[in-house]
């Protein structure tokens, strides 16, 4: 089982001075910060099993996405792989423009978020969060739209929405929830074929299991391009510079939205074992896991497939 630490303080810590890029890392740790949500979680664990081989300890840090950044810039942590732009682009600038990070681009292809519907809604002909304007369409969603947890980027983005009557929403009610919480609403309308309306996002278990269509969002009420997301891995910057090799892996480390999606299914819908579920995908899977570690070594110099393969 992962070590995990818990954060209490915070410790500011000027960022380390660059230096140039060494041919071996000089640190074998990992600090992964891991918010408590499925997709990063899983993802973490397949890339702790991958380095741990390689001679790396890696440690995954439960705080949240807003922490993880302010630990990134502190030295309390090294590496986040659920960087959502532009859900998190507050924190993320911030930490950017302080100098802390670096950017090493998506982890997850075809990320988006934004209004969501089951699929018997959508094929009734509802595609567009401009339809919830009409009266109608409106009280067959009982004037109701369903969230995740109160203070979170995108309830208030959704609260935003309300404030501001986008799409008439103005005499909605906003349900905020944890995301389990919502989720049961949804299976509880799908269950009676009953019309909701809610936030949803991909990669997501939801996608698959309701037939989860996600509107077109002209006002970009959930960010431009129709709430298409990037999901970044953002490392330290003091971390690439000192550890070229493993920033080489998280660099390569990468997934389609389908992928994440069916091994965030195994965990969180199924209720499998984290360990199980990460080591599975990783023997299922030897091109993309060869993909990942090209040119990467063992920590001391060695060739890094051959020590993954010998760990299995």
């Amino acid at each position: 089982m992962r070590k995990k630490v818990f954060l209490t303080t915070m410790t500011l810590i000027g960022i380390l001075p660059l230096t140039a890029q060494a041919a071996q890392d000089a640190s074998d740790e990992l600090r992964l910060i891991v918010p408590p949500w499925p997709g990063v979680t899983v993802k973490s664990e397949i890339l702790a099993q991958l380095a741990e081989p390689l001679g790396y300890r890696v440690e995954t840090l439960e705080v949240s996405s807003t922490v993880g950044y302010q630990t990134l810039q502190s030295d309390e942590a090294d590496a986040f792989l659920a960087g959502w732009l532009p859900a998190q682009q507050e924190s993320y600038d911030a930490t950017m423009a302080a100098g802390a990070i670096v950017d090493l681009g998506n982890n997850v292809e075809g990320a988006r978020m934004g209004f969501a519907v089951p699929g018997y809604v959508h094929e009734a002909g509802v595609t567009s969060a401009e339809q919830l304007a009409d009266p109608e369409t409106a009280e067959r969603f009982d004037h109701r739209v369903y969230s995740i947890e109160s203070g979170s980027t995108v309830t208030d983005m959704l609260e935003n929405a309300i404030e501001a009557d986008t799409y008439g929403l103005g005499d909605w009610e906003g349900m905020p929830s944890s995301t389990p919480g919502m989720l049961s609403e949804v299976a509880a309308a799908v269950d009676e074929d009953r019309w909701i309306l809610f936030y949803g996002w991909t990669p997501h278990w939801m996608i698959p299991e309701y037939d989860v269509h996600i509107l077109d969002d002209p006002e970009s009420v959930f960010g431009k391009n129709n709430g298409q997301s990037d999901v970044k891995t953002i490392v330290a910057k003091r971390y690439t510079k000192a550890n070229p090799n493993l920033t080489r892996l998280l660099d390569q480390f990468t997934f389609s939205a389908d992928e994440q999606s069916e091994f965030i299914s195994a965990f969180s819908l199924e209720e499998r074992d984290l360990d199980a579920v990460a080591r599975e995908w990783i023997e299922q899977h030897p091109e993309r896991v060869a993909s990942f570690l090209e040119g990467v070594t063992t920590y001391d110099g060695k060739e890094a497939q051959a020590a993954v393969e010998a760990s299995l």
